[in-house]
């Protein structure tokens, strides 16, 4: 009874042990959640900060883009003015150009017509003077191909001498040649002849003194083979003797071995099954009193674990209002921000597209424009060169306008991918808010804004 007590008492030491320790951990976990709780309060003031400034930048951006709207009526009207002027001056220009053109075009007619005049008559001394060249240059082209043709004649006449006598010459050599060629084939014959004759009758000698030799060799080593075969057949006689009488003993004794090998199996069985009774007998009885010492634990671990749960799920209820209320506050804030600044950036867009559709008719106009005054070519481009600058200047700017309105859409997406990741970090599902934050079209690239806070 008292080793029970004892054992009693060191269990409820160790049993407070590990609660002090889970009470240390549970602390612990609060305050990472109050640490935590503040994060959130601090990154909310944060986004708020900069919401305002997104806010109050999208205002100085719309009012800049009204006043370069105003701007630019005023210069196009500046433009059209000076277009007309331009138009004046250049009706002006062309009037007196035409002039001075019709009369430079007489003065030019008559000049051409005593050009011609003068020209024609050259040309008829020139076809006079043509074909009395023509003939003399005729009689001049008969007289030589008279004397070609003489010359032609001579030529073909020594040629074929030449050819003869130069053909008798080389078939005498050739026939001197042929002779000489063949009485040298007919010496070498023989010489070759001769000389195959002597080696064929040494290689004769040869092969016979080898042959010699070799047969002598066989005929001793024949005898040397006879030897060792007999020798060998006595050798194989008497190792056949042996394994008889060896066979005859390896029989006995695995008769023998056979005998022996089944009482020695029966015991080896016996002892086995005594061993494993005796093992179970003790597991069996070691396994009792560790069951009662368990159940023991159990109904204590048992009582301590309810009152556990109690404080847990109050704790539990406590963080749950919490988080709600914080859920709550942070979805009204997102939802207000996505609805303002979708608005803005709509309204910009329409802006912008309102204005893109005025420059394209605008620039239409004035082609029609220009095209119907048929201005001088150089006139023309220099008008459509300060025409093209003022509208580079003007697309420029509305570039920027553009690259501001996507900065500031960009910032409220990574807001959003930020807003995410905690959630996810804190291990909430984003389907429990009760709505899905819109995400406009812009690309993933990082925001000066969002990595500077």
């Amino acid at each position: 009874y008292m080793q029970l007590e004892r054992a009693s008492t060191e269990e409820l030491n160790a049993k407070i042990t590990t609660l002090e320790k889970e009470k240390n951990k549970e602390e612990e976990y609060r305050n990472y959640m109050q640490l935590e709780r503040d994060k959130i309060n601090a990154f909310w003031e944060i986004t708020k900060k900069e919401l305002d400034d997104k806010k109050a930048e999208l205002r100085n951006k719309d009012r800049e883009m009204e006043e370069m709207e105003e701007r630019h009526q005023v210069e196009i009207k500046v433009y059209k003015q000076k277009v007309k002027h331009l138009l004046y001056e250049h009706q002006n220009n062309i009037t007196t150009l035409k002039a001075d053109a019709e009369m430079a075009l007489k003065l030019q007619q008559d000049e051409f017509r005593k050009r011609t005049a003068e020209l024609n008559k050259d040309k008829r001394s020139l076809k006079v003077e043509l074909k009395e060249l023509e003939l003399a240059h005729e009689d001049v082209v008969r007289q030589l191909k008279l004397e070609h043709a003489k010359e032609i004649t001579k030529l073909r006449q020594e040629f074929e001498l030449n050819a003869k006598e130069m053909q008798s010459k080389y078939e005498k050599k050739i026939k001197v040649l042929r002779e000489d060629f063949e009485h040298r084939r007919k010496h070498e014959i023989h010489e070759i002849e001769e000389r195959k004759n002597t080696h064929i009758n040494q290689l004769m000698k040869k092969h016979d003194t080898a042959f010699s030799e070799i047969k002598n060799y066989y005929n001793d080593i024949t005898h040397n083979n006879l030897d060792l075969i007999k020798t060998l057949k006595d050798d194989v006689a008497e190792m056949k003797k042996k394994e008889a009488t060896n066979d005859q003993l390896m029989y006995e004794i695995s008769q023998e071995n056979k005998r022996l090998s089944e009482p020695l199996q029966k015991a080896l069985r016996e002892v086995e099954e005594l061993r494993k009774a005796l093992a179970s007998y003790d597991k069996d009885k070691q396994s009792l009193a560790q069951t009662k010492t368990r159940l023991l634990d159990a109904e204590k671990s048992l009582k301590n674990l309810e009152w556990e749960h109690e404080v847990q799920m109050q704790r539990f209820a406590k963080v749950e209002h919490e988080r709600d209320d914080i859920y709550s506050k942070f979805e009204n804030a997102i939802f207000e921000v996505q609805q303002k600044s979708g608005l803005k950036n709509l309204v910009l867009e329409r802006k912008l597209e309102a204005v893109g559709d005025q420059l394209e008719k605008k620039e239409a106009q004035l082609g029609e424009v220009l095209s119907a005054s048929n201005l001088d070519p150089g006139t023309l481009q220099q008008v459509t060169k300060k025409l093209d600058e003022v509208l580079d200047s003007k697309n420029q700017l509305i570039k920027a306008l553009q690259y501001d309105v996507a900065k500031v859409s960009k910032a409220h997406n990574d807001l959003i991918r930020v807003y995410e990741a905690k959630l996810a970090e804190f291990g909430v599902p984003v389907e429990e808010l009760g709505f899905r934050p819109l995400i406009t079209n812009t690309n993933a690239g990082p925001a000066g804004l969002v990595v500077g806070a």
